[in-house]
C-alpha cells in the first residue's frame, strides 16, 4: 500500500500537482515511515510549493534515516536555500558531495548557493521597518489569535505570501494591495487600518475663495464651519454582524454538542441547523448533523449531509481532515444501508477517497470491515449445494479424461459454490499432485481432513503428497491415522506398505548416491529434522556409548534415531 501511495504521488508531482503529491507521499510515510525516499519525495513537492520550512523538515529527517544517501543532502541544500539560509545551503551541498563527488546536481546546487551569498553579502537587504513583525514563531500565533486572520490560514496563497514575507520582509510592498496583507499587518503591529469596506467620513464642501456677489451672505448668516470628524477606527456594520453570527453559530453548536452527548438528538438537529444558518463558512456544523442522523438511523439524511458539507469545504477549501470525516461518515451511512454485496461498493468507494484526504485508522478499519462484508455476503449469494455438486461431476469426467486443469476450474467453482464440501477439496488435491503442484495438493488436502476428519480419502490424499515429496515417515504417520477412522481402507494399507520398504531401504543403506544426497539435502530443511539433531539425548548417544544402550531401550529415541535414518542423515551398519 506504501508503494502504491508513492507511485501516486510521484505521478501527481511529474503532472505538477504538487499538493496532491504531498497528500500521497504523507499517506505513504504514514504506512512506512523509516523509508527515507518517501521523505525526500515529499521534501521535493514542499520546495515546489515555495513551503521550505516543511521541505527542510523532511529533508532533515531524510538525512537522519539515511546519512550516506547524496540527494538527501540535495534536497537539504534546496530547503536552506529556499529560506535564504545560503551558508546552511552550502555546507549541505557540500556534505553530499562527500559522498558522491561527482554528483552534478549537488555541484550545480553549490554553485547557487554559493552565488546567492556572494550577492547577499555585497549588497545588503534595506531595513524595512516592519521586518521584525513577520519574524519569529510569534507571527503566525498572533495570525491564528486573531479570528478574522485565523479564517486566511486556511487559504493557501495568503499562507503563501506570509512565507514569503517573513522570509524577506523587504517585499511588503508587493502585496499591499491585498486586503488580507494589510489586515494581518494590522494584526502584527497591534493597530488597524482602513479598508475599501469602510465608508469614508463625510466632509463638508469647502466654498469658494471668493463667490460671486450675488451669492455672498452677510456675516451673520454664514454657516458655521464644522470640524472634520476623525476616521472611525471600529469595524464596518456588516463585518461587526458577520463575527456576531459566527460567535452565536458557535454557542448552537455547542448547544448541539450537550444535546448529542445527552441522546437528545431532536433537540441537537434544532441547534445544528440554526448554526448552519448562521454561518455557512464551517461545515462542521454540517458534519455533526450529519453525525446525528447517522445515529437516529436516518441514513438517507445523513448522506445528504454528508454530500453538502464534502461540496461546500472544497469550496471553502477546508481543512482535509473534515473533508474526509464527511467522507467517512457518509460510507458509515452507506454501510447501513447495504443489503447486499454489490450495495457495498459505493460505502467502500467513500472510505477510498477519505483515505486519499487523510489516512485516519478508524477509516481504514471501515474500510476493511466493509470489504469484509461484502466478501462475505458475496460467498452467501453464490452459496448453492446444487450447483456445486454439478460442477464437481463436471470436474470427476474432466478427471478421468486426464485433463487435470479443466478439472481443477470446475472442482475450484464448485468449492465456491459450496466451501464446505471435503469431496471437492479431496479431488481438487489429486489434480494438484497429478499436476506436481505438491504444495498446493498438500494444503487442498488438509482442509478436507479439517473439515471431515473421518474422511480416509483425505488421509490418503495428504500421504499421497507427502510420499511424492519423499517424506516418507510423515506420510506413514498420515495412512496409519487414517486408518484409524477407516481400518479395511486398502488405500491406506497400501500407503503404508510402500512407505515401510522406502524406510527400511534408507536403514539397509540400500539408497544410490544421488537418492542419499537428494535425502540428506531435504531433511536438513526440515524443521522437525533440525530439532532431532539438536537433541541433548541424541548427542549423549554418539559421544557415550554406554549410554547408549541405555537410550537405545527408550522407544521414543529409537523414533527419532529412524527418523535420522529415512533422511539419510543417519546410516545404519
Amino acid at each position: 500500500m506504501a508503494e502504491e501511495a508513492k507511485a501516486k504521488g510521484n505521478a501527481a508531482f511529474s503532472a505538477a500537482d504538487f499538493s496532491s503529491a504531498v497528500s500521497h507521499f504523507s499517506e505513504a510515510i504514514a504506512l512506512a515511515p523509516t523509508n527515507h525516499v518517501l521523505y525526500s519525495n515529499r521534501s521535493a513537492a514542499f520546495a515546489s510549493l515555495h513551503q521550505y520550512s516543511e521541505a527542510l523538515a523532511d529533508a532533515e529527517k531524510t538525512v537522519e534515516l539515511k546519512p550516506d544517501w547524496s540527494k538527501g543532502y540535495s534536497r537539504l541544500g534546496a530547503a536552506h536555500l529556499g529560506l535564504g539560509q545560503n551558508e546552511d545551503a552550502i555546507a549541505a551541498y557540500k556534505k553530499g558531495l562527500e559522498y558522491d563527488p561527482n554528483n552534478e546536481a549537488l555541484k550545480s546546487g553549490l554553485a547557487d548557493a554559493q552565488s546567492a551569498a556572494s550577492r547577499s553579502r555585497a549588497a545588503p537587504s534595506p531595513i524595512n521597518p516592519f521586518g521584525d513583525a513577520f519574524s519569529g514563531p510569534e507571527m503566525w500565533a498572533k495570525l491564528t489569535a486573531d479570528p478574522d486572520t485565523r479564517a486566511y490560514l486556511q487559504q493557501p496563497d495568503f499562507v503563501k505570501m506570509m512565507q514569503e514575507l517573513q522570509k524577506n520582509p523587504s517585499n511588503l510592498n508587493l502585496y499591499l494591495k491585498d486586503q488580507r496583507v494589510m489586515q494581518a499587518l494590522g494584526v502584527l503591529l497591534n493597530i488597524k487600518f482602513r479598508t475599501p469596506n469602510q465608508e469614508d467620513t463625510e466632509m463638508p464642501e469647502s466654498s469658494p475663495s471668493q463667490p460671486p456677489p450675488s451669492e455672498r451672505k452677510r456675516p451673520a448668516e454664514a454657516e458655521p464651519v464644522k470640524e472634520p470628524e476623525p476616521e472611525p477606527m471600529e469595524l464596518p456594520e456588516e463585518e461587526k454582524e458577520a463575527k456576531e453570527r459566527k460567535a452565536q453559530a458557535q454557542k448552537e453548536k455547542d448547544l448541539g454538542n450537550a444535546a448529542y452527548k445527552k441522546k437528545d438528538f431532536d433537540t441537537a438537529i434544532a441547534h445544528y441547523t440554526k448554526a448552519m444558518e448562521l454561518d455557512d463558512e464551517d461545515i462542521s456544523y454540517t458534519t455533526n448533523r450529519a453525525a446525528t442522523y447517522l445515529e437516529m438511523g436516518q441514513y438517507e439524511e445523513c448522506i445528504k449531509d454528508c454530500d453538502k458539507a464534502i461540496e461546500r469545504g472544497r469550496e471553502l477549501r477546508s481543512d482535509y481532515k473534515m473533508i474526509a470525516k464527511a467522507l467517512t461518515r457518509k460510507g458509515t451511512a452507506l454501510m447501513k444501508m447495504a443489503k447486499c454485496a454489490n450495495d457495498y461498493e459505493p460505502a467502500i468507494e467513500a472510505f477510498q477517497k477519505a483515505l486519499t484526504e487523510h489516512r485516519n485508522p478508524e477509516t481504514l478499519k471501515k474500510l476493511n470491515d466493509a470489504e469484509k462484508a461484502k466478501k462475505e455476503l458475496e460467498q452467501q449469494e453464490y452459496f448453492d449445494p446444487k450447483l456445486a455438486d454439478e460442477e464437481r461431476e463436471k470436474g470427476n469426467e474432466f478427471f478421468k479424461q486426464q485433463k487435470y486443469p479443466e478439472a481443477v476450474k470446475h472442482y475450484t467453482e464448485s468449492l465456491r459454490r459450496n466451501p464446505n464440501d471435503p469431496r471437492a477439496y479431496s479431488n481438487r488435491a489429486a489434480c494438484y499432485t497429478k499436476l506436481g503442484a505438491l504444495p498446493e495438493g498438500l494444503k487442498d488436502a488438509e482442509k478436507c481432513i479439517e473439515l471431515d476428519p473421518t474422511f480416509s480419502k483425505g488421509y490418503n490424499r495428504k500421504g499421497a503428497v507427502q510420499f511424492f515429496m519423499k517424506e516418507y515417515e510423515k506420510a506413514l504417520e498420515t495412512y496409519q491415522e487414517g486408518l484409524k477412522h477407516d481400518p479395511n481402507n486398502q488405500e491406506l494399507i497400501d500407503g503404508v506398505r510402500r512407505c515401510i520398504e522406502q524406510i527400511k531401504k534408507a536403514s539397509r543403506g540400500d539408497l544410490s548416491p544421488e537418492e542419499l544426497k537428494e535425502r540428506q539435502a531435504k531433511g536438513m530443511q526440515d524443521p522437525e529434522i533440525q530439532n532431532i539433531l539438536q537433541d541433548p539425548v541424541l548427542i549423549d548417544f554418539q559421544e557415550n556409548p554406554k549410554a547408549a544402550q541405555e537410550h537405545a531401550k527408550n522407544p521414543m529415541v529409537m523414533s527419532k534415531i529412524q527418523k535420522l535414518v529415512s533422511a539419510g542423515i543417519v546410516q545404519m551398519r
